[in-house]
């Protein structure tokens, strides 16, 4: 028998919120906002778990909240509502002509975009909120053998295209995989004569031909290379602290350098958490992480850590450069992280599957 008793009145007058939240602020604050969530959360669970070693009381009986699960990972912060919400928002508002056009990309990828209190934008993102909630949930109740809060951003992003009218994976007429057209710093509907220091001159088209998510962050080698080094951190973090969230948390945060426009900065969230699950789901069921050896966990923390990187950068390719708003290859690398460690834990290469529900 499923459970639905997430489809109570007030969590979806909480996800409203959350989502309303979200197109406020926008989507990219938003989600700092939950990385800042996780690392309290996770900071206040370690700290509960020392306190309940030292005194030999249970953790339950010292409020151990479950600050990241219950509001990082909830119905208000979740960003499977508030930036979902938000991305959703920048969509709907780029219809509508409220947003303004300096922005390199199409106007409704600007996911940092705040819409402060304008009345329709907020109660598109509210809906999107419950929306995202909604999928989230459901997913949960059907023990999806993936992070049910990751496949719900990729979800939503796929519906608000859908519902405002853009094409779904965007046109593509020099190769769906090939960023030469970027390279080249070619823009829509202008002749390579029109620009002038690798911008577009007056009148001519602001808009480039190819728009990779991250101008800094999409050579193969290179994010290899990133998914190598930020693969290990996340594994290491996992090992040192026994928590497999707060490398996300930290990378999470870590955006607000991006936010205030620190150019060459990297997005790593889709590498941390796969590779701390990974190295989560490696250690034997009741284990510490930290019984295992180090080597394997940082072997087994880079392996992950490229792979999700590398998907991230085929996702964006397929469904980000070539559309006109935002589609989250984060998300979609987390949700392909996890589902590797299912597959992993059926195939008996890990004894089980961390926080993923099994195959």
């Amino acid at each position: 028998m499923i459970d639905l008793s997430f489809l109570s009145f007030g969590m979806l007058v909480a996800a409203f919120a959350g989502g309303a939240f979200g197109a406020a602020i926008g989507g990219q604050p938003a989600f700092i906002f939950t990385g800042f969530l996780v690392i309290a959360g996770e900071a206040g669970n370690l700290a509960t778990e020392a306190v309940a070693a030292a005194t030999n009381a249970d953790p339950a009986q010292l409020s151990a909240l479950g600050l990241t699960g219950s509001v990082a990972f909830g119905p208000v912060f979740g960003p499977h509502i508030s930036f979902a919400a938000g991305a959703a928002a920048s969509a709907y508002a780029a219809k509508r002509g409220y947003m303004d056009a300096e922005f390199d990309y199409h106007p409704a990828k600007n996911i940092n975009y705040a819409f402060g209190t304008k009345p329709d934008v907020l109660l598109v993102g509210g809906l999107f909120g419950i929306a995202g909630y909604l999928m989230a949930q459901v997913m949960v109740a059907f023990a999806a053998p993936w992070d049910p809060v990751a496949m719900a951003v990729v979800l939503s992003a796929a519906l608000h295209r859908v519902a405002f009218g853009y094409d779904l994976v965007g046109q593509s007429a020099e190769g769906r995989l090939n960023m030469r057209p970027f390279v080249e710093e070619r823009f829509r509907d202008a002749p390579q004569a029109t620009t002038d220091g690798g911008q577009p001159q007056s009148g001519a088209a602001t808009r480039y031909l190819v728009e990779p998510w991250l101008p800094q962050q999409y050579k193969w080698l290179n994010v290899s290379l990133l998914g190598l080094a930020v693969g290990v951190l996340g594994a290491y973090l996992g090992y040192a602290t026994g928590s497999v969230y707060l490398g996300f948390g930290i990378s999470a945060v870590s955006l607000i350098f991006l936010s205030i426009g620190l150019e060459h900065f990297p997005v790593t969230h889709h590498i941390t958490l796969p590779a701390s699950t990974a190295v989560f789901a490696m250690a034997p069921e009741g284990a510490a992480v930290s019984s295992l050896p180090l080597a394997e966990v940082v072997l087994v923390g880079a392996a992950m850590g490229i792979v999700c990187a590398l998907f991230g950068e085929l996702f964006q390719r397929v469904f980000y450069a070539h559309g006109d708003t935002h589609f989250d290859p984060p998300a979609a690398a987390i949700v392909f992280g996890t589902f590797l460690v299912a597959v992993l834990g059926a195939l008996g290469v890990f004894p089980h599957t961390s926080w993923v529900p099994p195959l």
